[in-house]
């Protein structure tokens, strides 16, 4: 059925791309205008950074005005009580940009403390500068009108061009609020940016200003929403001269003590543990455009909590990184999606082996959950000629668990993660017309017996020279050395190759992604299993002309269908899943946005769920409905809210639902709550239970119910001070009520005879406390206070206050620590000993 729908779809869309061929559409933009030209100027006078414009530097300087807008009113110009006044100038040292946004009154400038590139509901200005010209790679700089910063780098990734705002530089910024509007200065050292060696130099920039309470956004140099890029639609800074990169030497020394507490209540085990840590974080810039990073002896305890969940998955839980040094400034290692951070330092290679080689009598005392970091480096950089370099390494050490007898109480010990070096190797060249090649290789090398890992990749981004049409690929191939039964290397070969329309308001996308039954390249990357051959397609029309009733419309419809790329041993089923969906979502007059999803799920066959090899477990076709809606976010009070259901067609009445409200209230620009909920209960869910010792595997009818709660509190005692309170309440629950044997046809066949209780209560809690002062420039004070539940059982408990009660009264691990992060630059430290 799937494939009769893929193919009618096939003949409307060509039907449709000749209509639009053959009748033209009038955009806002008539003609691709030539980019804007500001002459660079150098000023020796000095400007002080206090958003006050009556320095003299500024009375000369080139003016960047007539901002145009891009959303949601497409090429519309300033009106002149809320235009838009910049300057920008550059000295030995550095870039001041600086300007005044005009308002109508002070109640029109939206502002919130939210801290360092919190975004909020801000109105902001920022510049962005394209300094290699390569229409990929941007820094970005931003000021609110409360003086928080915000910079990011920009960079092309597996999704488009994407801004990576955990990239932090250090500069200075000022802004003065007014009653017709508000000024600000900036001043970025060029220790702050990266750029080439020449004498005379243009940059590609733009400028851009956010009205948040009206939902506008202006650029400088045009932006068409239509055409593919940002960067490719910027202005450009003529004539920088004889500009020369500082020595770029900084430090960050930092001390940190914790206490921590937990009710162990064994004779002769503490409850009150504490412990005193030092390291350094260092970053040198090798030349003009190279920069090391490292850090030393490093300390990731403050970081906020991950979200655990139960997993009924035969996958792993994917977290999000929260740790900076592998967030800052790693845009070159995500080229192919092989590089999963968490995996440095993450769970020992042999974490669930522990437990199989005790003795009798012996017990496991402790088994690290986490590897240890020794340390870890990375150099970054790109060339004049383009030539993107990236190097990543980082050492675990050896790791072992504990396991006592219990008659004689001795000790041994088992190693459950060797000695591990990671390492990855990038290489990125821009081409013309907004295009790239790359070659990336990561390597995991254990001490030992221990297999090590390599994958070589690669990616290939071609557009053609009116930016409208795309084609790329990447070729990967993996090698697990002495991973085989004999100590035999194991070989393997993925591919996923595209080609699409990316420009004008049809855009499509085809795909194919091709893995054989060795690739993998899980020991540094997210991997969920590889034998597949899928094909896919994504098709999207948009209105971004505002109308009488609506801002912007989008639509779009995609599809995947994926069968086996070699069968599994035993089994002539190949076909895995297909899937057709249609997304619509229209932002209103009012700033509301709204959306509706429609889905078709093919019969499926899951040859993953069952667990055990020979087997696949069969699901029939389903269908899902949904809809989510989000208010004005500018507004004191909003929400957003979402639900989807799917339906399986005669299939043991299973039905789901996924149900988010979230709420936001502030209170002032300083104070705000947040509540989100979420609520997925799952009825007739057929899913694995358990393989009992008899060999089979068994299947369960149940009932799954997920209620997540988190709050969130902000307070901001100046743009320098703040806190923060993160609270999360997680419970699932599985209630098996029929359990099944799985066949190898893949059916279901009642099982009367198991009895084993396999019924799951979990209860997760956690609270973030954490208090920041900014001190000085990049130095930071933080205290965190962390406590941390979980409670499980096989007594399946319907009652949520209930769960919430037990697991409050359950231990609790307490965490209270204290960090100071000071930053040093070499050039301040030189000023420093010149007047003294």
């Amino acid at each position: 059925m799937l494939k009769s729908i893929l193919i009618a779809f096939a003949i409307v869309m060509c039907t449709f791309v000749y209509a639009q061929t053959s009748k033209p559409i009038t955009p806002r933009f008539t003609e691709k205008a030539p980019p804007r030209l500001l002459p660079a100027m150098r000023t020796t006078q000095p400007i002080k950074i206090d958003g006050v414009l009556d320095d003299a530097a500024w009375k000369d300087a080139p003016i960047a005005s007539d901002y145009i807008e891009f959303r949601p009113a497409v090429g519309a110009k300033e009106a002149e009580e809320t235009k838009t006044i910049s300057y920008l100038l550059y000295s030995d040292e550095g870039i001041y940009f600086a300007g005044f946004c005009y308002e109508r009154n002070r109640d029109s400038i939206a502002r919130e403390l939210k801290g360092r590139d919190g975004f909020g509901m801000n109105d902001y200005i920022g510049i962005i500068f394209d300094t290699y010209k390569d229409n990929l790679n941007g820094f970005e700089y931003f000021v609110t009108p409360l003086n928080e910063q915000w910079d990011a780098k920009m960079a092309p990734n597996n999704d488009g061009n994407s801004e990576d705002f955990s990239w932090n530089a250090v500069w200075k910024s000022a802004v003065v609020m007014h009653d017709n509007g508000w000024s600000f200065e900036m001043f970025i050292p060029y220790g702050a940016i990266r750029f080439g060696k020449k004498d005379v130099q243009d940059w590609g920039v733009n400028m851009t200003r956010r009205r948040q309470k009206t939902g506008q956004q202006f650029t400088w140099n045009p932006i068409d929403p239509n055409v593919n890029g940002f960067l490719t639609q910027e202005g450009f800074w003529t004539g920088i001269t004889n500009i020369k990169p500082p020595v770029r030497l900084q430090f960050s020394p930092y001390f940190s003590v914790y206490a921590n507490h937990f009710p162990i209540n064994q004779p002769g085990v503490k409850n009150l543990t504490s412990q005193v840590n030092g390291g350094l974080d260092v970053k040198y810039g090798l030349n003009q455009a190279f920069t090391l990073d490292a850090t030393l002896i490093p300390d990731f305890g403050q970081v906020q909590s991950d979200n655990q969940v139960l997993n009924l998955s035969p996958f792993e839980v994917r977290f999000n990184e929260n740790r900076n040094f592998f967030t800052e400034g790693t845009e070159l290692f995500s080229k192919g999606n092989l590089f999963y951070s968490r995996r440095i330092g993450g769970s020992p290679l042999h974490y669930y082996d522990a437990a199989n080689q005790l003795r009798a009598n012996e017990k496991l005392l402790k088994n690290p959950s986490e590897s240890k970091l020794i340390n870890a480096s990375k150099i970054s950089g790109r060339t004049q000629s383009g030539l993107g370099i990236g190097i990543l390494n980082a050492i675990t050490k050896t790791q072992y668990a504990t396991i006592e007898d219990i008659n004689t109480k001795d000790h041994r010990k088992i190693v459950t993660d060797p000695l591990t070096n990671y390492n990855i190797i990038v290489l990125n060249q821009s081409l013309k017309n907004n295009s790239s090649v790359s070659l990336i290789n990561t390597n995991v090398t254990r001490s030992g017996a221990d297999y090590d890992a390599n994958v070589t990749a690669a990616l290939v981004d071609l557009n053609d020279k009116k930016n409208m049409w795309n084609a790329g690929g990447k070729f990967a191939v993996s090698q697990l050395m002495g991973y085989g039964k004999n100590g035999e290397n194991e070989n393997g070969y993925n591919h996923n190759i595209y080609f699409g329309k990316t420009s004008g308001r049809f855009n499509f996308n085809v795909w194919q992604e091709l893995t054989d039954t060795k690739y993998s390249h899980r020991d540094l990357g997210y991997f969920t299993n590889n034998n597949f051959l899928d094909h896919g397609f994504w098709a999207g029309y948009k209105w971004i002309e505002p109308k009488n009733w609506y801002n912007r419309i989008f639509l779009n419809l995609n599809g995947r269908v994926s069968k086996l790329f070699t069968p599994f041993a035993g089994i002539k089923e190949t076909y895995q899943t297909g899937n057709l969906n249609f997304n619509a979502e229209m932002q209103t007059k009012k700033l509301w946005w709204v959306g509706t999803f429609l889905g078709y799920t093919s019969k499926q066959n899951d040859f993953y769920e069952p667990r055990k090899t020979g087997f696949f477990f069969t699901r029939n076709q389903s269908f899902a409905l949904g809809g989510w809606v989000n208010s004005n976010q500018a507004k004191k009070y909003s929400f957003s809210s979402e639900i989807f259901a799917r339906r399986h067609i005669n299939f043991y009445d299973q039905f789901g639902v996924d149900a988010f409200v979230n709420q936001t209230f502030r209170f002032n620009s300083k104070f705000s709550i947040s509540h989100n909920i979420g609520y997925l209960p799952r009825f007739n869910n057929m899913g694995y239970a358990a393989k009992p010792n008899n060999g089979d595997v068994v299947f369960a009818r149940r009932k799954v119910n997920t209620i997540e709660n988190i709050v969130n509190v902000k307070y901001s005692f100046t743009n320098m001070m703040w806190i923060t309170y993160r609270m999360r309440h997680y419970l699932s629950t599985v209630d098996n009520k029929e359990y099944f044997t799985l066949q190898q046809n893949g059916k279901l066949l009642p099982n009367t005879t198991f009895v084993d209780n396999v019924n799951q209560n979990l209860n997760l809690f956690n609270i973030d406390m954490v208090y920041t002062w900014q001190f000085a420039p990049g130095s930071f004070l933080n205290i965190v206070w962390k406590n941390s539940i979980q409670y499980f059982n096989r007594t399946v408990e319907a009652d949520y206050l209930k769960n919430f009660t037990n697991t409050i009264d359950a231990d609790a691990n307490n965490n209270l620590s204290l960090k100071v992060i000071y930053f040093l630059d070499y050039l301040d430290m030189k000023k420093w000993g010149k007047n003294k």
